[in-house]
């Protein structure tokens, strides 16, 4: 991906078929179905690719094993299938994860164990694997710290875990792979409109350069998640709101608070949230919460009590318990659920599904959903835009469709191996210049050539492009991360020709970023 000729095609092109706003898993589902269709496709990302939610996730390719107890069967459905064609489809970045919940009630064993059964009957041909009843001595062995006073025993089941950003970058190389455009650092300011009122394109301005565009298109996609009103209104001023955002924070902890390779899932906390704690790059992602919120933003941050739920629950379960100290990273996301009818409806009981709203000028917005089902979302979308557009009927290819990276037998040892088969163009680079095969920094596996190639081929831009979502240090610890800065900075700007002067900012504008994800103590 290059930036640069991606603008020259921006320039060059009279009209797209379709144009879709906002670069997260929505946002690049939909540009994939379209562009994988035949259709002449352009995405729009006004900051960068998976800045918001979209980098921000637990990291679970999953049914959701709560939306069975909701009772929300078409949606387990819908994502149990979509989870295993994500397997299938990018083995380099999502792989089987063990999951067990540990019982402390004497009917939790059956209960849970019931449940499962139905989740693993639901998943059919695309199940990862059978979930069972375990003893308390197999729970302490998966899980040493845990609690064992008042244990007996556990359910394990399987669902899938994956590097979110990872997958967006993927979905943005997979775009180009098949014809599609995708430019970070573009930002829509308003909608173009034709003789009849109708949607026929968008303003976008250039980040970077200033500039402005005028982006004719057979139609407009809105994919820009809890931004999504922001964009209608600009279409229709006096609409209502139809987004509530819904903050989730996580927590990043070392691997000692787990001792294991299986994720703990408590079912239900005080609260009636679910919590997960889940081996991830050599650490563990501890979270949800689920806190209604009035604003929207970019940077959102962790609420005190958001904290003090995680680390009170985590407590709860873990024989060692993690305080404020241990907390390496804290970040947090805004789900772009769909408003609900009833004014005073919980976050946890708004539908995960996603929802579709065409507005009378042809705008298509797409809201709600998951990382687990952003494929099938593309494909509605799409079916959409086709009538809309006016567009030539073409059938979805995307469920069998590997997704840039794609290899199935790989190392899992090999630090460059969640690159796919890109691992091997990386190490190009090292042959040419043994010097980028060192690490960024002594004591972490990120190396230099992997700066150069997100530069090259990734489109990353900036110091925290690459430690926030080409690599995800930021997210695994944001202490660390700062002191990697100045060399990320130095081999940035020499790739990209910047003098030391954007090399100093950079430096100082990622450092007040990362701050934001230290707990002070």
């Amino acid at each position: 991906m290059n930036r640069n000729i991606n603008i020259e095609t921006l320039k060059s092109v009279p009209q797209w078929d379709v144009v879709v706003i906002g670069g997260g898993a929505t946002g690049l589902g939909t540009a994939v179905e379209a562009a994988t269709r035949g259709y002449k496709t352009l995405l729009l990302e006004q900051h960068d690719f998976a800045k918001g939610t979209s980098s921000r996730s637990t990291k679970l390719v999953h049914g959701g094993v709560r939306y069975l107890a909701q009772g929300d069967i078409a949606l387990v459905l819908e994502a149990l299938k979509e989870r295993g064609l994500l397997r299938q489809n990018a083995p380099h970045l999502v792989r089987n994860q063990a999951f067990i919940i540990p019982n402390y009630e004497w009917w939790g064993g059956p209960f849970y164990t019931i449940g499962l059964k139905v989740y693993d009957f639901m998943s059919g041909s695309l199940g990862l694997g059978p979930s069972e009843h375990i003893s308390t001595e197999t729970v302490m062995k998966a899980i040493p710290n845990l609690k064992k006073e008042g244990l007996s025993g556990g359910v394990i089941y399987y669902d899938g875990q994956f590097d979110d950003a990872r997958l967006a970058i993927n979905l943005a190389q997979t775009l180009e792979d098949n014809g599609g455009t995708a430019i970070n650092y573009a930002k829509v300011v308003s909608l173009k409109k034709d003789m009849m009122g109708f949607v026929s394109g968008v303003t976008v301005i250039d980040e970077e350069s200033g500039e402005e565009f005028n982006v004719k298109a057979k139609v407009v996609i809105n994919a820009t998640g809890v931004f999504a009103d922001n964009i209608i209104q600009m279409d229709q001023p006096e609409s209502k709101k139809t987004i509530v955002p819904s903050q989730g924070v996580h927590i990043i902890l070392d691997k000692k608070f787990l001792q294991g390779d299986s994720a703990i899932m408590i079912p239900k906390t005080t609260d009636g949230r679910v919590l997960f704690a889940v081996p991830w790059h050599g650490k563990v992602v501890v979270g949800t919460t689920d806190t209604l919120m009035n604003d929207v933003s970019l940077e959102p941050r962790a609420l005190p009590e958001e904290i003090d739920f995680i680390l009170n629950t985590a407590a709860d379960y873990l024989a060692f318990p993690p305080t404020r100290a241990d907390v390496r990273s804290v970040f947090a996301g805004l789900r772009p659920l769909a408003a609900p009818s009833e004014e005073d409806e919980k976050t946890k009981e708004i539908s995960r599904s996603h929802k579709i709203i065409i507005s009378t000028t042809g705008l298509i917005t797409i809201t709600g959903g998951k990382w687990t089902t952003y494929r099938k979302m593309g494909e509605d979308t799409i079916e959409k835009a086709i009538m809309i557009g006016g567009l030539k009927e073409k059938p979805s290819v995307t469920a069998q469709m590997p997704i840039h990276g794609y290899v199935k037998n790989f190392d899992p040892t090999d630090h460059l191996h969640f690159y796919g088969s890109d691992a091997i163009k990386i190490k190009n680079i090292i042959s040419g210049n043994p010097d980028l095969g060192k690490p960024i920094m002594e004591g972490f596996p990120n190396l230099k050539a992997e700066v150069i190639w997100a530069v090259r081929e990734e489109m990353a831009r900036t110091v925290e492009d690459f430690l926030a979502r080409r690599c995800r240090w930021l997210l695994l610890d944001a202490r660390a991360s700062i002191q990697a800065a100045p060399v990320v900075a130095k081999l940035m700007g020499e790739e990209l020709n910047y003098r030391r002067r954007w090399q100093r900012e950079q430096i100082q504008e990622y450092t007040e970023l990362a701050k934001g994800y230290i707990l002070d103590d």
